[in-house]
């Protein structure tokens, strides 16, 4: 009969061979960390392999992503579709096993880590999902969600800022149903870590209002059976299980060292590794009774028909929460969503109201917050300047989860990385908020949505200097040229309030990639459109204002900017110039359509061009050609009225009307 041993020696034999034969890897995190996973795979994850998206299943997250090894072992070891010839082409093109974990290349990769600390970020979303869908939905009785987030996190995912900032929240939220094993090994890339990293993490964590299990042996599957159950028995705390381990455990001449982190070990060490773990088999070669002992198909299958059972007796005392729960799992919009959202976008376009983008933009979430309780709202402690809480908004704590609106506190990374594991769990299209130029402290959580392909939406208000007196530190210049340019993003700047309820629409729509929406802090001038231009607002990009004949110059603007063009096409036109205006609130939409319709927008043949935004005019160029002109910032913003600071910037009709005459 194998032993726990046998089973663990499973991972690590197969880590030391995917590594060597990439070449490429680190086998020292899967061996450290194999006695640990085994336990909690074969004794208390609940899943099933033969259906990875199970909706109650356990979430199991890899922080350390980089020792992908590890996970990929554990899916093959236990009955997922990832097979042994997966394994050896490990870090190869097109392979299911990436060198670090991918959302959607392997079953039962639950999100893409490797930037660190952001997966315990990611479990920290899971873990709220679970809890704030549970006090929505479970009744007596019906404890119809209901499951556990684990995450494996080392000495660099604690080292990232980012994880004082999620774990910090989620304490404060009460997450009992997240359990984090910290591999304590001592060793990063540089060497022993205590040159760098002394932290008191047992003491941070319990400030946090965690639950702290410390010196466990992370190499004795009792203690850390015992450690996992003790983690379970507290459903007010999350728990940081603090296991000490040795990095690369089992090779004899490279464990507890550093040189074992990022390298493969060499067919020597290898095979003395082998040697020295019992391990009596080839390479990639795992014998019957240890994939017997690590099979948890039939286990898995028998859970998931036992839930279901549960699932429809619930459904048949709650028919309403049983529908809502599968349609919201399922990624589904309400049956009358079109109708709402068409009934506001003419409502918007009809009333025709001057206000800023960010008071249009809650505008949109008082309408569609009451018909989508998926939406789960938020702010990084600037709800009464993004305008982000709405009518139908309710704030979710510790004490009561049953709500829709996550305060996330000064956390512009942790709010967007938490967000990103929302949105993967399933249930709920996230959205949250900050001041565009913040987008930087959370720009590679912004970028993993977009890698993950993930539906949620971010609300970037103070757009550009447009906000005014606050200054160059929060006048963002450059970071919309830097979200147009992350591909699956789309980054929309609307002009008025119907545009930004196209943007809200469209962001609520996607399902392949996130949406950012650029929001101003001052009134913009409400724009006349036909049903034609109705319509085609969400193609990105359309004529707004179009000359008698066909147009020799064309004018191209976002967002506040568009009331300049306008103005200035005014100008032109009484000069006798035919000009057209497009306003383009959407790059990345525009650019998807067909040839024939940027052709009937941008015609090749007017090479007159010129693109007016407040933000930097290297973006523009693509679209005016080298022979057009841009009218917009290539420096620094200042400490001024926002109308001061358009003059001193030179970001007027009048420039424009300048630009257009110059070609």
């Amino acid at each position: 009969m194998q032993s726990r041993k046998d089973l663990a020696n499973a991972i690590r034999a197969l880590s030391m061979d995917g590594v060597q034969k990439a070449n490429s890897g680190h086998p020292g995190a899967p061996m450290g960390m194999a006695d640990i996973a085994e336990v909690l795979w074969n004794d208390f994850l609940n899943h099933n392999p033969s259906n990875p998206d199970w909706f109650n299943r356990d979430r199991f997250v890899l922080s350390n992503g980089h020792g992908s090894m590890l996970i990929y072992s554990l899916l093959h070891l236990s009955g997922y579709d990832l097979s042994l010839d997966d394994l050896k082409q490990f870090r190869q093109l097109h392979s299911r096993t990436a060198g670090h974990p991918e959302y959607g290349y392997a079953p039962g990769i639950e999100t893409t880590t490797g930037p660190l600390g952001q997966g315990i970020a990611n479990a920290v979303g899971f873990a709220a999902a679970e809890k704030i869908l549970a006090a929505n939905f479970n009744k007596p009785d019906f404890d119809v969600v209901d499951h556990y987030t684990y995450c494996f996190l080392g000495d660099g995912c604690m080292m990232e800022g980012i994880s004082h900032e999620v774990c910090s929240l989620a304490g404060t939220l009460k997450l009992g149903k997240l359990v984090a094993f910290y591999d304590d090994n001592g060793i990063s890339i540089d060497g022993e870590v205590e040159g760098w990293f002394t932290d008191d993490t047992p003491a941070r964590f319990r400030a946090y209002g965690w639950q702290v299990i410390e010196n466990v042996d992370g190499h004795d599957p009792e203690a850390v059976a015992a450690a996992i159950k003790l983690a379970q028995r507290d459903s007010e705390k999350p728990t940081l299980i603090c296991c000490k381990t040795v990095i690369g455990f089992g090779s004899p001449n490279k464990a507890g060292s550093h040189d074992c982190h990022g390298a493969p070990l060499g067919a020597d060490e290898i095979k003395a590794s082998k040697e020295a773990l019992g391990w009596k088999y080839g390479d990639f070669e795992v014998p019957a009774d240890i994939y017997s002992g690590w099979n948890a198909l039939d286990a898995g299958a028998e859970k998931e028909t036992a839930w279901n059972a549960l699932f429809e007796a619930y459904a048949a005392q709650y028919p309403a929460e049983a529908a809502e729960l599968k349609r919201r799992a399922a990624g589904d919009l309400p049956a009358n969503w079109e109708q709402v959202s068409t009934e506001m976008l003419a409502k918007f376009n009809a009333e025709a109201n001057k206000v800023a983008s960010r008071k249009a933009s809650q505008n949109v979430l008082d309408v569609i917050g009451a018909e989508l309780p998926e939406l789960l709202g938020g702010s990084a402690d600037l709800a009464p300047s993004n305008l982000t809480f709405h009518k139908s908004s309710k704030s979710i704590t510790g004490e009561d989860a049953a709500g829709n609106y996550l305060h996330y506190g000064v956390r512009e990374f942790g709010m967007s990385a938490i967000m990103n594991g929302l949105a993967l769990h399933g249930g709920f299209i996230p959205y949250g908020a900050t001041f565009l130029v913040f987008m930087e402290y959370a720009r590679n959580a912004l970028r993993m949505a977009a890698l993950m392909k993930k539906r949620l939406v971010h609300v970037y208000t103070h757009d550009s200097i447009g906000l005014g007196e606050d200054g160059p530190t929060h006048q963002p210049v450059e970071q919309v040229a830097n979200m147009r340019n992350t591909p699956n993003l789309d980054t929309w700047r609307p002009c008025d309030e119907f545009e930004t309820g196209v943007a809200w629409k469209s962001g609520v729509e996607k399902t392949d990639g996130p949406t950012a929406l650029v929001l101003s802090r001052q009134g913009l001038a409400p724009m006349a459109r036909s049903a034609e231009q109705q319509a085609a607002a969400a193609k990105g990009g359309y004529v707004l204002v179009d000359s008698d004949s066909a147009p020799e110059i064309i004018l191209i603007a976002t967002g506040s900017e568009v009331e300049l063009a306008v103005n200035a096409a005014a100008t032109l036109k009484e000069q006798g110039k035919a000009v057209r205006v497009v306003s383009m609130p959407c790059t990345s939409v525009f650019d998807a359509q067909d040839a024939a319709y940027k052709e009937s927008v941008l015609p090749a043949a007017v090479t007159k061009r010129v693109a007016v935004e407040a933000l930097h005019v290297d973006f523009w160029w693509k679209y005016v050609g080298l022979g057009g002109k841009v009218v917009g910032m290539t420096t620094y913003g200042e400490s001024a009225p926002a109308g001061d600071l358009f003059k001193h910037f030179n970001i007027t009709a009048e420039a424009v009307v300048e630009a257009a005459t110059s070609l």
